[in-house]
């Protein structure tokens, strides 16, 4: 019985170590970006020793992309709630809002919650292999997205549909590392809302392209 309860201590104590390497790189990665990362000052400030990170990431660029990786699917994750509840009767300004919510909610915190934004969208330019274990949580967002589209615009083929959820996914990235995105983010998140939706929601929409 004590070997067992010494045994999940110790689970319990290299759990909150990974957690908090994880916490204290993607800290620093907001504010300094991935080339002033230093492994010091991330054990440092997780209050490890270096010999933590090789154990449980097995260097200090594989622990920033773990902490990219799960900053992503934290994002994800609050996508694919906003997303869910939209029922066949969602227009497609309930779609953009959804789809855009936690975007909006980073640019009008700013500080660390955008920078942490625009460091997974820099990043998810050339994303790094380990992102393929979260292609269920983006096929399950972009098809939450087609599914509203879908009866929304009767006719327009399923292709196309996932297209223009893509290009929608690439504007959200694209705000979050542009200076639009700064000048966005002295905004409350209703004054982001007003200007933002409205595009989302066109991008969505599209029109035939003649000829």
């Amino acid at each position: 019985m004590a070997r067992a309860e010494k045994t999940d201590q110790r689970r319990e104590t290299g759990r909150r170590t990974r957690d908090g390497l994880l916490a204290a790189a993607l800290d620093l990665l907001a504010e300094r970006g991935q080339d002033g990362v230093k492994l010091r000052d991330v054990t440092d400030r997780a209050g490890a020793n270096v010999a933590a990170v090789s154990y449980h990431f097995g260097s200090l660029r594989a622990l920033c992309d773990a902490a990219i990786e799960q900053a992503l699917e934290r994002y994800l994750d609050a996508q694919i709630q906003a997303l869910d509840p939209l029922g066949p009767d969602a227009t497609l300004q309930e779609l953009a809002a959804a789809f855009a919510r936690p975007m909006i909610r980073a640019l009008a915190a700013g500080g660390p919650e955008l920078a942490v934004m625009r460091t997974v969208a820099r990043v998810g330019i050339d994303p790094p292999q380990g992102w393929d274990r979260l292609s269920g949580k983006f096929e399950r967002a972009r098809q939450d997205a087609v599914r509203v589209l879908a009866a929304n615009l009767p006719g327009v083929d399923e292709r196309e549909l996932v297209f223009r959820t893509r290009c929608a996914a690439g504007l959200l990235n694209w705000l979050a590392l542009a200076p639009i995105g700064a000048e966005l983010a002295s905004e409350p998140a209703e004054g982001i809302e007003r200007q933002l939706l409205p595009v989302l929601t066109g991008a969505f929409h599209g029109q035939p392209y003649p000829g």
